[in-house]
């Protein structure tokens, strides 16, 4: 089974194009500008240009059963909705959305924070339709996320082939790690 997953995770980090598991900066308290415009037309994708994911360098396979396995954890890193909402209103605009009403998109973590995703990087966090777009809704990412989570946590999954698939695309992610 090691070497399988070991096999799996190193075929993943190969298949995968490149992205940005960049270590979260210290958070500021206004997010910053964006420097290109994003695309619609991943959807129910975030650009990958303009998000590709980051994580939290406090989360580390080492320390799950310390940080993201324990009740709790998303909660106290989870960033305040003052945040959230200026970032949400400002990526709704990059995206070029013709629906502006902020209630109508969830600020989601692209790497989710029960996954170690970086809490506050605007790398990492982007303006998901509540509506279906793209054939699916937020509400499906959150039980994929769901699934990936309890998979690292239960040690069926290592932790950073979970963050590479969910950043590559959470539609197909559970698929590639075997889970579905």
């Amino acid at each position: 089974m090691r070497t399988t997953m070991a096999a799996l995770a190193t075929a993943t980090l190969l298949a995968l194009p490149p992205i940005s598991l960049a270590q979260s900066a210290a958070a500021s308290t206004t997010p910053a500008p964006a420097a290109a415009s994003c695309s619609q037309s991943y959807l129910p994708l975030p650009d990958p240009a303009c998000q590709p994911g980051a994580t939290n360098p406090d989360v580390t396979q080492a320390t799950i059963h310390q940080t993201i396995c324990v009740g709790g954890y998303s909660s106290s890193i989870r960033p305040p909705s003052s945040y959230t909402t200026a970032l949400k209103k400002q990526q709704i605009a990059e995206y070029g959305y013709s629906d502006t009403d902020l209630a109508d998109y969830e600020e989601d973590h692209m790497i989710n924070l029960s996954l170690g995703g970086a809490p506050r990087d605007p790398k990492n966090l982007w303006p998901e339709p509540r509506y279906e777009a793209g054939g699916s809704t937020a509400a499906d990412k959150d039980d994929v996320e769901f699934k990936l989570y309890r998979a690292v946590c239960d040690d069926k999954v290592q932790l950073v082939p979970a963050q590479l698939a969910i950043a590559k695309n959470w539609r197909t992610a559970l698929h590639d790690l075997g889970l579905e």
